[in-house]
């Protein structure tokens, strides 16, 4: 097993055992796989595009949207991301969205687990 594989198994344990049952990682407990390929591969085109073009990118971004996989439901990632992009529109008709605090619980649930995945996988 190589240094950098060693490294990854520790540090994704460390946060497995920070985070609550819900929360483990994909390999960390059993979690059907609901999110589409095409999904995943939109994920870590564009998680590559903002942390480079390299072999280890590859390997962290997909680890990241495994990661956000194992913590949230594919309908939940929909709805969020689909949020996300219905507030970058101008207008008074998102402003109703805006404000809403099932529309924050939304963002904030996929927020959350980006963030256990950044911490597991870079």
């Amino acid at each position: 097993m190589s240094l950098q594989t060693r490294i990854f198994a520790a540090v994704a344990m460390v946060a497995a055992s920070a985070m609550p049952p819900m929360g483990l990682p994909a390999a960390a407990q059993e979690v059907p796989n609901d999110y589409p390929t095409v999904v995943r591969a939109d994920y870590v085109f564009a998680c590559m595009a903002s942390n480079g073009q390299t072999r280890q990118a590859l390997e962290q971004c997909a680890c990241s949207i495994d990661v956000i996989a194992s913590i949230l439901p594919y309908e939940a990632y929909v709805k969020a991301e689909t949020f996300l992009r219905t507030v970058q529109v101008t207008g008074e008709r998102v402003a109703a969205f805006r404000g809403s605090a099932r529309h924050k619980a939304m963002v904030s649930d996929l927020r959350r687990a980006q963030a256990e995945a950044d911490v597991v996988c870079f």
